[in-house]
């Protein structure tokens, strides 16, 4: 029997503002845990590592992403226990043509040409099995030179998607012809195609051998191609941390056009007899996926009671039906309200109709042209030794609640306009202080004056925990000079 060679691509790169206040730019919501004890992102590595079968060898995974959410990328792969084959870091978006492009030129850079398997990192799959019998149909069919797309077998008339107008093949074996891509419907468009069947909707998973990919991309958008090519050439390898970061030549990706890679290449193919060599099916997949693109969707998917409401956090629902609640940090109690999205965070709360919950991203907009911080960060603020939350802030003054993981530590640093106190409350903490090095440990405290060179270690094996009191005319985030940094952070 014939092993086949899988590379499971994974896209990482979008923002989900759709999904704001949960996802914002700083953490969006292919990282976040909807239900269950993973990440959306943590999810799609786990169902492509799934897809061994005894003729298809499984590579360690090539995640796509944003710069910003590389260490993110790192932690969250890290829980899984699952090995990264590289980051590839896009210093801009360019939408998925490129991202695959850069992908398969990483693959074939050592003259290897895989079966790529590629998945968004925001969508839910319930039917795990039938996603793998699905996915491995794909790859067989890939394996012979096939571009092949993922039609989820619709359950609905859907509006929010775009179509494929699919039939059967001769012996399909799974794989049906596609006769046509098909824009977004409107609700009567969209109730015929789910009447006379033979349309799915376009899941945005690609099953594709690297050669075959970027012939076809050479043919139908060789500007593209050409332009994504000259990136990865200029393109700088990290091999110091705790991954391979892969950052293409940030100059040359600005000059990359932004495409999808259904508008690239594959809407191209039907119907067009230049392009009669590259051949491109399609396998149904019925497995309860769902991409998760607003509140609406979340609604859908989740659990729910007797009266259709569905929660997660600490929540009360009475008198309401088909209401979604989604509480972070403290109690949220919803009476007499039905059709509607709650979403509580520590420093935003979302109220909406779950019928208008596409037009959220509105709101983000509008936090963008106000030049606030909600639509980018959350109040507790991932970094890559930790977390800071801040806790209270007022004229001169913020407090903040750090943890720094064990053997982590932050860059070393100096402030201009801010003097900080520092309060161990939990673990022990080595600290840089100027020309001394202390170790303090619970209870134990210190003062760095403004203007001094400082660092916070963990050198134990627990977390370190300290409250941070900042005090100065300025306590912007910019506020800070490196001079050394673990994370490649450094001016």
């Amino acid at each position: 029997m014939k092993s086949l060679s899988i590379l499971p691509i994974v896209m990482a790169g979008g923002s989900g503002t759709r999904l704001w206040p949960l996802s914002r730019a700083g953490f969006p919501k292919q990282f976040l845990v909807f239900s269950g004890e993973h990440s959306l992102f943590q999810q799609a590595v786990r169902r492509l590592n799934g897809l061994a079968a005894p003729d298809i060898q499984v590579q360690p995974t090539l995640v796509v992403g944003n710069d910003e959410h590389r260490f993110l990328v790192v932690d969250q792969l890290r829980e899984t226990g699952l090995p990264l084959s590289a980051l590839l870091l896009e210093p801009i978006g360019r939408n998925t043509a490129p991202a695959l492009t850069l992908a398969a030129l990483q693959a074939t850079a050592e003259g290897q040409d895989p079966v790529m398997v590629v998945t968004p990192a925001d969508q839910t799959v319930t039917n795990e099995p039938a996603f793998q019998a699905a996915l491995q149909t794909a790859v067989r069919q890939a394996e012979q030179g096939t571009l092949v797309i993922l039609g989820i077998t619709p359950d609905r008339p859907e509006t929010g998607y775009g179509y494929i107008h699919a039939h059967v093949a001769k012996a399909s074996d799974g794989i049906w012809n596609v006769a046509q891509f098909v824009e977004k419907p409107n609700a009567e468009t969209a109730a015929q195609y789910l009447a006379d069947g033979g349309y799915f909707w376009n899941s945005g998973m690609f099953v594709l051998k690297a050669s075959v990919w970027l012939k076809a991309l050479e043919r139908t958008r060789p500007d593209i191609l050409a332009a994504t090519q000259a990136a990865f050439a200029a393109r700088a390898v990290d091999n110091s941390t705790s991954a391979t970061f892969v950052r293409p030549g940030k100059a040359e990706f600005a000059a990359v056009p932004s495409e999808s890679i259904d508008y690239a290449v594959m809407e191209k193919i039907p119907g067009n007899t230049d392009l009669a060599d590259i051949p491109l099916a399609m396998v149904p997949l019925d497995a309860g996926w769902n991409d998760l693109g607003a509140w609406e969707a979340v609604w859908q998917v989740a659990e729910k009671d007797a009266d259709g409401n569905a929660f997660r956090g600490d929540a009360i629902i009475k008198d309401s039906r088909n209401t979604l609640v989604h509480a972070t940090s403290r109690l949220v109690s919803v009476v007499g309200l039905d059709d509607v999205v709650v979403v509580e965070t520590p420093d935003a709360v979302l109220v909406s109709a779950r019928s208008k919950s596409q037009e959220v991203k509105q709101i983000v907009n509008l936090l963008n042209e106000q030049k606030r911080g909600e639509q980018t960060l959350h109040r507790k603020v991932h970094r890559p030794w930790g977390w800071y939350d801040s806790i209270d802030m007022g004229a001169r003054f913020q407090v903040k609640r750090i943890m720094v993981k064990p053997g982590a530590s932050l860059s070393l640093q100096m402030h201009h306009h801010r003097a900080e106190h520092w309060i161990v409350v939990k673990g022990t903490a080595e600290i840089t202080n100027g020309d001394q090095v202390l170790l303090l440990s619970e209870n134990q405290s210190t003062y760095i004056p403004l203007g001094v060179t400082h660092r916070l270690s963990n050198p134990g094996r627990v977390p370190l925990e300290l409250i941070e009191v900042q005090s100065g005319s300025y306590l912007g985030e910019d506020d800070i000079v490196r001079f050394d940094d673990t994370y490649g952070r450094v001016q």
